[in-house]
């Protein structure tokens, strides 16, 4: 049981926890990065239907999205290793922040493959038509005249899942990652004040996102009036 309430330590351990955001941030942007990566690369056999990589892309995002998080983090932090090993690679050493970010860069990339490849599907088939009258190839289709307008409209959904994504970056201290929830969990043992602990780091989790919400939000309204002026034009 956890000591009497006070107000007054969240004062306290708010300024202890931030000093671990970058940690948190790093996880955050470089897992959103690879993983748009990732998502393209799943996304394009699904989009033309390729033999093969269309139905293997289909399993992966489909056990990606039907698993939890966490699960998926054990797997790559203790299987990753053991599977390397059969071939004579050793990363067992390597620092549980690479784990993290693999892991969390193919959760994001199943998502995102799936909002691509969604907002793809969305552009007028008119407008692919029109291209290849003019003269245009199937590529050039795809990245001058489908994929500038399936990025505008997919751009509330990924804003979405990247803060969907900030939450889940809070499951890193599990395999011994020392982000804001690690530090939470020292301040823990170290006070038995759980209640203020958890609180700290729900305002700051919520500041974060808020912040992430009216970025993404400013962005797309620039992105849809730079959209407009370009059609106007």
């Amino acid at each position: 049981m956890g000591k009497a309430f006070d107000f007054t330590l969240i004062l306290d351990f708010i300024p202890k926890l931030l000093s671990y955001i970058h940690i948190t941030l790093f996880i955050l942007v470089f897992s959103i990065l690879f993983g748009i990566v990732i998502g393209f690369i799943i996304a394009i056999p699904r989009i033309y239907k390729i033999p093969g990589l269309n139905r293997a892309a289909i399993l992966f995002v489909s056990f990606m999205r039907g698993t939890p998080i966490i699960i998926q983090l054990f797997l790559i932090y203790y299987g990753l290793p053991a599977i390397l090993q059969i071939v004579g690679i050793d990363i067992t050493r390597m620092n549980p922040m690479n784990f993290v970010i693999i892991t969390y860069a193919l959760s994001s990339g199943a998502t995102f493959s799936e909002i691509i490849r969604g907002s793809v599907a969305s552009v007028e088939k008119g407008q692919e038509e029109a291209a290849y009258s003019i003269g245009m190839n199937k590529r050039q289709t795809f990245y001058r005249i489908i994929l500038p307008q399936a990025l505008l409209i997919a751009f509330p959904n990924f804003g979405n899942s990247v803060i969907g994504f900030l939450k889940d970056t809070s499951l890193a201290f599990t395999i011994g990652v020392m982000d804001m929830l690690g530090r939470g969990d020292t301040l823990i043992a170290a006070t038995a004040h759980a209640l203020e602990v958890y609180i700290s780091l729900s305002i700051i989790y919520y500041i974060i996102a808020i912040l992430l919400e009216k970025g993404f939000k400013k962005s797309e309204i620039h992105l849809q009036r730079h959209d407009h002026g370009i059609a106007a034009n």
